[in-house]
Formats: structure tokens, C-alpha cells, sequence
């Protein structure tokens, strides 16, 4: 599928999507430190940066434990993903205040880094399927850390490796009207 913007926008934005095939290749540190860079850059209220990354290298020790942490139909193809990273942010900042954005400025830095990862020629997909609870007790998480989301990255790897049901799907999707998505003043009713 070919993506068209309904208005004039910049094509990376059009570019970026969520492929699942990936070939397996460990992503170096040296190119995840890119990925964070560009994430660390992202706007927060107060300027918190209240994002946190905890990451691991396919081939690692720590990749095996935040592989265990996806549901089942994630590691079907995660098993070829070079990174898993789970976002992370302060729902208390360090100065005790409640942090009401820190979910919105999170989602801001994952934007950053799939932005930068998909710029990069990096295959990048969030995802909501794991245990995000377990992920408290593997990552030893202090009580102020929320568990956002779990990314896969990787090297683009080929179509044929995935299950017959995900080929399907891997491809740009498409998304709804603008004028669906917004409204002038009070909520229609």
C-alpha cells in the first residue's frame, strides 16, 4: 500500500510503519545509542524527559528475559527482532511532584526513536502485547517507573519468515480520515 496524506506533510512521516520481518541481526549499541539520542531530544512538560529505556541485544543474557516477558503471538516473529526495549516513565519525578504527562511525553520520545530508527533503515514496532506487570520484578523497577510499551528493532529480514498470517499484514496500513479524528470546540454530541 502506497500512503497519501490527505494535507501536505513531510514524507517521513508517511515512510514510517511497524514491519515484523526482521533478519535476526543483533543491532549494534552503537546504532540503539542513535535511536536514544533522537528519543532524548523529544519534547516533555517541564522538560522532565521522564522517559526511561531499558533495553537488550539479541545474543545477550539480557535478551532472554525481556523476550519471555511478550505474549506468545509477539514472539513469533520477536525471535529475529536485534533489540527488544521497553519504555518506561516517572510518574513521580525525582523532586516527589506527580508527573500527569510523563505517559504523553514517553509517547513523544517512542515517536523520536521510530522516527530516527525507520530514517535509519531499521525495521521498528511498538507493541502492547507482553507483561508489563512481570516486567516490573525483571527490570527491578523503583514504584515511580510506569512500563509503557515494548519495542522490537531490527534489521529488515525477509517476508517468507514469517508465518503465513503475518505476511498478510506486513505492509503500511492505512488510517482514518483527519476530520474524523478532530473537532472544533465542544465535543460533538
Amino acid at each position: 500500500m502506497t500512503r497519501v496524506a490527505e494535507y501536505p506533510i513531510e514524507p517521513l512521516f508517511l515512510s514510517r510503519w511497524s514491519p515484523r520481518a526482521m533478519n535476526g541481526q543483533p543491532v549494534t549499541e552503537e546504532l540503539l545509542l542513535r535511536l536514544f539520542e533522537a528519543a532524548h531530544w523529544a519534547p516533555s512538560g517541564g522538560n522532565s524527559q521522564s522517559w526511561r529505556f531499558a533495553y537488550a541485544i539479541h545474543g545477550e543474557p539480557e535478551f532472554a528475559p525481556l523476550f519471555d516477558l511478550l505474549a506468545d503471538g509477539n514472539k513469533i516473529w520477536c525471535e529475529r527482532a536485534g533489540a527488544l526495549i521497553v519504555v518506561l516513565s516517572q510518574s513521580v519525578l525525582d523532586n516527589g511532584r506527580p508527573n500527569p504527562t510523563h505517559s504523553f511525553d514517553a509517547g513523544a520520545a517512542w515517536m523520536s526513536l521510530a522516527l530516527q530508527g525507520s530514517a535509519m533503515g531499521l525495521h521498528v514496532h511498538g507493541m502492547a502485547g507482553f507483561d508489563a506487570q512481570r516486567a516490573r520484578g525483571v527490570l527491578d523497577l523503583p514504584e515511580n517507573l510506569a512500563v509503557n510499551i515494548m519495542i522490537a528493532v531490527g534489521h529488515p529480514g525477509n517476508l517468507e519468515d514469517l508465518p503465513e498470517k503475518l505476511r498478510e499484514r506486513e505492509q503500511p496500513n492505512g488510517r482514518r480520515p483527519v476530520k474524523e479524528l478532530i473537532f472544533k470546540g465542544r465535543y460533538p454530541r
